[in-house]
């Protein structure tokens, strides 16, 4: 009988966390791979995401920071015939925040005049209240 109650308490749990995780109405990607094919997924289910209503912002780290660059030009995909680049700026168009992570710019040749136009430079304490908020999925690639 006991093992019964543990297992209905267990699936209560998870029915509960499930609905509560599919109810997120923001969703902050993660990118941080630098392949072309990881970072055109990546911003296909992010625009994806955005047009069922939900908000989407993404954090570009490592050398997906790169597409943030202003003569960033990343061959297009097929059979989208778009590019990383050209995604990210249909999210951005649609209202999504994009920003590098902290640690890009001094890591890397560039500095904030080389990031593309509405893209920023993010802050830790920024990004933790997001990753850690409720309403908040977050979508590492």
């Amino acid at each position: 009988m006991r093992m019964i109650t543990t297992l209905g308490a267990i699936a209560a749990l998870t029915a509960a966390f499930t609905a509560h995780a599919d109810n997120a109405e923001r969703h902050l990607l993660l990118l941080n791979s630098g392949s072309l094919q990881t970072q055109g997924m990546a911003l296909v289910l992010g625009n994806a995401i955005a047009e069922r209503g939900h908000r989407v912002d993404v954090l570009l780290c490592d050398s997906a920071g790169d597409l943030a660059l202003k003569d960033a030009a990343p061959a297009a995909l097929e059979p989208l015939k778009a590019s990383p680049v050209q995604l990210l700026g249909k999210l951005q168009q649609g209202g999504a925040t994009v920003s590098v992570c902290a640690l890009y710019l001094p890591n890397s040749p560039h500095d904030s005049n080389d990031l593309r136009e509405g893209i920023t430079v993010a802050t830790p304490p920024a990004i933790a209240e997001r990753m850690t908020a409720a309403d908040t999925r977050v979508h590492i690639f």
